[in-house]
């Protein structure tokens, strides 16, 4: 689990026993940007969206390539977090493209240096997409 900002926490693949775990420590929307069967063996959004029901929170599905993250689907991402219950919680297979997402949302929202640093303290590069974060500032 790595904290982006107030709002934002971002992981790897999310196995099914930590759902509970995570409603327990307040988050109450959980984001999915990862496609099923990207992986064998990784549980599918069906079974991630049940768990988070059962539980209380809601799930969303954003599938993003791996990859290919598009300004649509920043775009598309930013709106997910607007209307999200706060605290959110999103995955991905490493949490990378949801930082990337997240990077690209806040894109003239925040200086692109904050984006920059906030990704860096979670553990995620992003000095790579600065001309792009820019661009969408």
């Amino acid at each position: 689990m790595k904290r982006l900002s107030d709002e934002l926490t971002v992981s790897a693949q999310l196995p099914l026993d930590a759902i509970e775990e995570i409603a327990k420590a307040g988050y109450k929307t959980i984001i999915c940007n990862r496609p099923d069967d990207e992986d064998p063996g990784q549980p599918s959004f069906a079974e991630i969206s049940t768990k988070a029901e059962e539980v209380g929170m809601t799930a969303v599905f954003q599938p993003v390539a791996s990859g290919n993250v598009s300004d649509a689907d920043a775009d598309a991402f930013a709106t997910n977090l607007a209307d999200a219950s706060k605290p959110v919680f999103a995955y991905c297979r490493s949490g990378t493209r949801c930082t990337i997402l997240w990077s690209l949302a806040n894109a003239g929202k925040l200086p692109v240096q904050d984006i920059i640093k906030s990704a860096a303290d979670a553990g995620y590069d992003m000095s790579p997409l600065l001309p792009r974060i820019a661009a969408r500032a």
